[in-house]
């Protein structure tokens, strides 16, 4: 374990002699009772078996904040850097800082933050590896990054930007509260380095000597009701009414003087000009999830229609299936639900662990769309080879049997694809119309996908025309209803979705209205054809509904404002990020950037 000094300073040694039984969520402070077998263990911490001595080695630790104190001398951040070798590009903590007011009467308010070891940690719901555990060991939730193929969705759940994703080694890592130093009575480095005293530690709900207050939240500060956070602030000082981000995202900081709570409101630091950028639209980092996502719903969509109208009896679909083109269908259909799964594989860290995507099916989300997607591409091959070789041995039995497998995995696949982006943490996806477009994709790229087939091999006829026009109306009208609620909704907010918004009617301004008229122009071509229009205008069609499909899913990803901590100048601000990668500033690594890749 960590090696004690013999003169070790009293500040750096862990001092609770008394302790409350509940925290103010009304949840136990002890982790374990008296008598379970869970007491008692070692945590082997680098192989060695001894057990601390700490009599609150099973209550909940946190730390505690002193934001009056604190100077942005970013010592706790070099301290855990240093202890846990933590590479210049990444950071277990990170101060930040909000301003307000106006000259002569400005003022700074610096933020230190780590991982908060919360009551109900979504990290650990969220990691379809299971590489997190929250210990009865002083509450701490652990994270092992050799367990971690590198997915970054506990990134995504997370509010306040503890579990780091290293685009190097293509594994997450994150604050361990220094469980080392806690078992031989020491407090984590960061707290034992803090110049000002602003850091303390130890048992949740204890007030540190020499301070009075123990609040949950500050300015800047993201909701606590997600997950519980075990971090307690003192900020006795009188903050201005509005304290707005030095970082590049358009958000201030606005306190209720009913409530003396502080939420987040639109900061317009760009002005209102539209933009186009779609260098920076279509080069996201998550382009792998727009090919899985568009890819694998068309092939969801293509697949109900085909399937359900089999066994409805409907003859356009019966003569489609006898004719030339079933077979390349099927073969089409699995060709690009392989692309989509494929993107999305190697866009892991650790493509070759991708089995390990299945090892938290009972909490987490992404396991669950993992275990869908797999099941409903086994049920779409099984339903090929029957079709291709109609003669195998019990091939009528495996033929329906691969079709109602191929439904249930859609089902169960499609609604946990939703869920995982319905995060809390993530307001501009928290709303019903990501249900809307994902569903909507569904049924208009997979409508078009039949239908261009159908159309390249001559068979489409009126009646499967019609058919599949009213399919893609569908799906583009429950697309666009979705899109005009989620702008009312995301105008009215009072969190992040409002910068989100922002964003995408300036910075994104231009594709975003782009796609806004190519999805009105979709849709008045698939009513025309649904009418009884001419089947050759399913190619202009396509043409509009898969570009807005793009750019949509594109905007999608790229708009996400998290409820992240704010940034600094340099530290944890996006714009420099992405500055640094234009100018070549990145390839410096004592910058903190790494350059644009993987």
């Amino acid at each position: 374990m960590f090696p004690i000094r013999p003169n070790e300073p009293d500040y750096a040694l862990l001092n609770d002699p008394a302790c409350q039984s509940l925290n103010r969520y009304g949840l136990s402070i002890e982790t374990v009772p008296e008598g379970n077998p869970l007491r008692g263990a070692s945590l082997n911490i680098n192989g060695d078996a001894a057990i601390g001595a700490n009599p609150n080695r099973y209550k909940q630790h946190g730390f505690f904040f002193n934001a009056d104190n604190c100077i942005a001398c970013h010592a706790c951040e070099s301290a855990c850097s240093e202890k846990n070798d933590v590479p210049p590009h990444l950071a277990f903590r990170s101060v930040g800082f909000v301003e307000g007011g106006s000259y002569p009467n400005t003022q700074r308010l610096n933020i230190s933050m780590a991982c908060n070891h919360c009551d109900d940690p979504v990290c650990l719901k969220g990691c379809p590896t299971r590489a997190y555990t929250k210990f009865a060991e002083y509450g701490a939730v652990l994270q092992d990054p050799e367990i971690c193929f590198g997915c970054g969705y506990c990134t995504w759940v997370c509010p306040y930007n503890a579990p780091q994703l290293d685009p190097v080694k293509g594994q997450v890592s994150k604050c361990n509260m220094c469980v080392d130093r806690l078992e031989v009575g020491l407090k984590p480095a960061c707290v034992s380095a803090c110049l000002g005293k602003a850091l303390d530690f130890g048992v949740i709900e204890n007030i540190p000597e020499g301070r009075s207050q123990a609040k949950t939240e500050i300015p800047g500060f993201p909701r606590t009701d997600i997950t519980h956070p075990n971090i307690r602030f003192q900020q006795t000082r009188v903050t201005q009414r509005e304290m707005r981000r030095l970082d590049s995202t358009p958000l201030k900081y606005h306190r209720d003087d009913s409530t003396g709570r502080f939420a987040p409101e639109l900061d317009p630091k760009h002005g209102f000009q539209r933009q186009w950028n779609l260098r920076k639209l279509l080069g996201s980092h998550e382009n792998a999830h727009i090919a899985f996502t568009l890819s694998v719903q068309a092939v969801m969509g293509a697949f109900l229609v085909l399937v359900l109208g089999g066994w409805l009896g409907l003859a356009a679909v019966a003569e489609y299936a006898a004719s030339g083109a079933w077979l390349p269908t099927l073969g089409t259909m699995l060709a690009l639900a392989s692309f989509g799964l494929f993107r999305l594989n190697m866009h892991l860290g650790k493509p070759l662990r991708f089995y390990r995507g299945f090892n938290n099916w009972r909490l987490s989300p992404v396991s669950r769309e993992i275990a869908g997607v797999s099941l409903f591409f086994g049920g779409l091959a099984g339903f090929g080879f029957c079709n291709l070789f109609p003669g195998f041995p019990f091939a009528a039995l495996l033929k329906p049997a691969s079709a109602a497998a191929g439904l249930l995995g859609l089902g169960f696949g499609s609604y946990y694809m939703i869920k995982l982006y319905r995060i809390e943490a993530r307001p501009f996806w928290n709303h019903w119309h990501t249900n809307a477009a994902f569903v909507g994709t569904a049924f208009s790229l997979g409508g078009l996908l039949l239908a261009l087939l159908a159309l390249g091999f001559g068979v489409l006829s009126a009646e499967l025309a019609r058919l599949l026009a009213l399919s893609v109306s569908l799906g583009l009208a429950l697309e666009g209803i979705g899109l005009v609620a989620h702008a009312r909704a995301l105008t009215a907010a009072r969190s992040e979705g409002v910068a989100s918004f922002y964003e995408q009617t300036t910075t994104y301004g231009y594709p975003y209205w782009l796609r806004n008229g190519l999805l009105g122009a979709g849709l008045l071509l698939a009513v025309t054809i649904a009418l009884g229009g001419n089947p050759a205008l399913f190619v202009p069609l396509a043409l509009a509904a898969v570009a807005a499909a793009i750019l949509g899913r594109a905007l999608f990803y790229v708009l996400v404002i998290p409820t992240t901590m704010p940034g600094a100048f340099f530290w944890r601000n996006k714009g420099f990020v992405e500055h640094a990668r234009e100018t070549g500033l990145a390839n410096m690594p004592q910058l903190g950037v790494v350059p644009d890749g993987h």
